[in-house]
């Protein structure tokens, strides 16, 4: 159903992640709102790479509720506050991406509303009908 794009023209993914995906006409779309890297109990785990794992959890629960898994996520976008905080991001989303891998985007920014946060990531999923 869906197509995942590596077009030989341009220089291939500098990490997982496919540079396009096109979805079909007529397939269910789901958008997650930015999960932010604290559990059910107002936990807030120090290391980015822990935040980005809750992160992914609280997505895979939205995607299980729309009838949905990692294999239907058409899209990541993720914000971390430091680049130090990369690499333990990058790992979380390589453990919950299958393959082939969602197009995806990483920004640094400044913050979020809360300092101890460290990482938010945001999903849009597509599957037929």
């Amino acid at each position: 159903m869906l197509r995942h794009l590596l077009p030989a023209l341009i220089r291939h993914p500098f990490a997982r992640y496919s540079h396009a995906v096109e979805v079909p006409a007529g397939a269910r779309l789901l958008l997650v709102s930015g999960q932010l890297g604290i559990s059910a109990q107002d936990e807030i785990p120090d290391s980015a790479e822990a935040q980005a794992d809750i992160c992914f959890r609280a997505i895979a629960a939205c995607l299980a509720e729309a009838g949905m898994s990692a294999a239907d996520v058409v899209r990541i976008n993720a914000y971390v506050t430091d680049r130090a905080h990369m690499a333990g991001y990058m790992a979380a989303r390589d453990r919950f991406t299958v393959d082939p891998p969602p197009a995806s985007t990483l920004m640094i920014v400044s913050g979020f509303t809360r300092p101890d946060f460290k990482v938010e990531v945001e999903a849009l999923a597509a599957k037929a009908g």
